[in-house]
């Protein structure tokens, strides 16, 4: 079992700026500081008055947080630290308001860092292989009658899970087959990745491009088969769904673009 990483954990790990600027420096340069003026690793010493470290031999600094969302800001590393902990560690997601409680700091500072924050959370993943789960769900839209599907107005976003392992969910304007197959030969390798499905018609074809596929038909009230289940994805749609409707209320189809959400383990 994974030991959870907790808020006495953090406190512990960043207590101070210093060490905060420390962690920054042994993520960029974990072999030691390798010095332009001597043009090799040396000593450096931490700046009293600076987020920098100078070398011993020429005095020459380098400045940690230099092309990254710390650079120039006034606000202390702590915070930006402690923001970084929250939104990763919040299942449902958390607000630019929150923050700015939590932080103490003005909502503009807070929605700058929550942007910023957002935009490391994104990143670029090698095609899925193993046990993959592919779904789709129904997003927005006025709750009017008949919720789902059926209701008005909602955005569909199709949703393709590696199992403990990363998220991909894309904004699309069907369910047909023509619109979901690219998207799974984009992001699934069909040597290694068994694809889990529900019954839908669209996901017929697997099979015939490569995938192992295997299906449960929840029509039937069947869920799992062995192995086989879609658990671990529409886990991820209701961590979405609470997160809309907890943080963000509501959101609008207009608005969602192709991208995904990031690493979520499940």
């Amino acid at each position: 079992m994974t030991a959870k990483y907790t808020i006495k954990d953090f406190n512990i790990q960043f207590p101070d700026e210093a060490a905060c600027l420390d962690y920054l420096r042994d993520a960029r340069w974990p072999n030691g500081i390798h010095c332009e003026t001597c043009d090799r690793i040396t000593k450096h010493h931490k700046v009293a008055s600076r987020k920098s470290y100078s070398c011993d031999n020429c005095g020459h600094h380098v400045h940690p947080t230099a092309g990254t969302i710390f650079n120039k800001s006034r606000t202390p590393l702590t915070s930006w630290f402690y923001a970084i902990y929250l939104m990763a560690s919040t299942r449902c997601g958390i607000s630019a308001k929150q923050l700015e409680r939590e932080l103490g700091v003005t909502y503009k500072t807070a929605w700058r860092m929550f942007k910023e924050i957002r935009k490391l959370m994104q990143e670029d993943i090698d095609p899925f292989s193993g046990q993959v789960e592919v779904d789709e769900t129904y997003i927005g839209g006025k709750r009017r009658g008949k919720r789902g599907r059926g209701a008005a107005g909602k955005t569909i976003v199709a949703g393709v899970v590696e199992r403990k392992g990363s998220v991909v969910a894309v904004t699309v304007p069907d369910v047909k087959r023509v619109t979901l197959e690219p998207i799974i030969k984009a992001q699934v390798k069909p040597e290694t990745a068994t694809v889990h499905t529900d019954e839908m018609h669209s996901y017929n074809n697997l099979s015939g491009l490569g995938y192992t596929h295997e299906r449960v038909k929840h029509s039937s009230n069947v869920y799992v088969v062995g192995t086989s289940h879609t658990n671990t994805v529409e886990g991820f749609w209701s961590l979405v769904k609470r997160g809309i409707d907890g943080v963000y209320h509501s959101v609008s189809g207009k608005l969602n673009r192709p991208g995904f959400y990031g690493d979520l383990v499940c």
